[in-house]
């Protein structure tokens, strides 16, 4: 799986989404079903969210520039944002779709056919959102994250549609169908404002989490004695791209050239860990009059 890259990987879910919508579409159509229409809705937002989290990686993935000193990774939030309000107007067209059916109920035909294209369309979400994942936490990178918990969150969808669906048709109760599916929307409004929720928190710099943190202090300490201390660690996260920055208190006796030097030394340690550093160096007296 790591061979694979984070535009390999969105690729492959990009296709796996025109196979679902595929399956899943022909599974209602044979069926008749809103309630694997709905599931069939939700695919077109795979389609959707994959393609354009496909674009915002390829130009987070650009390297910094004169209007971008910090680089392009915050695009993926982007991508996240746009699958979640996604999935907010796909939850309001399966909501549509279903209270008409409540009104006016129809029986379901074939299902076991239809039940096999869910079914396939569904195990090949599963492995897809198990590489997104894997991916996700490999690379750090929220979009990967984003479709990957989207892609599993759709297999459980699916396993209710197919169990709402089944009841229905062995019951007789058609109203049975369009009352899952409506169900299936309020489960997606859910999961569009987590992702939309996180992405706006993501666009807000968090901080680094405590077990990164933890990591960056040890580093820190190695080059840190009597004469030199390290103080005000503040991080931010960027997406795949991870800051920090620190004030490295030093003796005011010593040159700049040997000041810096080590400052190079604690920013290539770090750059090392896929941290970038920036450091600001001050001596220790003027601190100590500070306070």
């Amino acid at each position: 799986m790591q061979s694979l890259r984070p535009r390999q990987l969105l690729m492959l879910s990009l296709l796996a989404a025109f196979a679902t919508m595929a399956l899943k579409t022909l599974a209602w159509y044979i069926t008749g079903s809103v309630g694997f229409l709905s599931d069939a809705i939700e695919s077109l937002v795979n389609v959707a969210g994959a393609g354009f989290a496909l674009f915002m990686v390829t130009l987070a993935r650009r390297p910094a520039d004169d209007n971008h000193p910090y680089g392009h990774s915050k695009a993926e939030y982007l991508s996240a944002a746009f699958e979640g309000g996604l999935i907010v107007l796909a939850a309001l067209a399966i909501c549509i779709t279903a209270l008409e059916r409540l009104i006016n109920p129809q029986p379901i035909s074939t299902l076991g056919i239809g039940t096999t294209f869910i079914v396939l369309a569904s195990l090949i979400n599963l492995g897809v959102a198990f590489l997104l994942l894997r991916g996700g936490k490999h690379y750090n990178s929220p979009a990967l994250e984003g479709g990957g918990k989207h892609l599993m969150t759709d297999v459980w969808t699916t396993t209710g549609v197919i169990a709402g669906v089944a009841l229905a048709s062995i019951s007789g109760y058609s109203w049975l169908d369009p009352l899952v599916a409506i169900a299936v929307a309020v489960h997606i409004v859910f999961e569009g404002g987590q992702i939309l929720y996180k992405a706006i928190n993501g666009l807000m710099d968090n901080a680094l989490p405590d077990e990164r943190l933890v990591e960056i202090h040890q580093l820190l300490t190695t080059f840190s004695n009597q004469q030199v201390l390290f103080l005000n660690l503040r991080t931010r996260a960027a997406a795949t791209l991870q800051f920090a920055q620190v004030d490295m208190q030093v003796p005011g006796n010593w040159s700049v050239e040997r000041a810096h030097q080590l400052a190079d030394e604690v920013e290539i340690a770090l750059m090392a860990e896929g941290i970038t550093l920036t450091i600001h160096i001050e001596p220790q007296h003027a601190h100590t009059e500070n306070t």
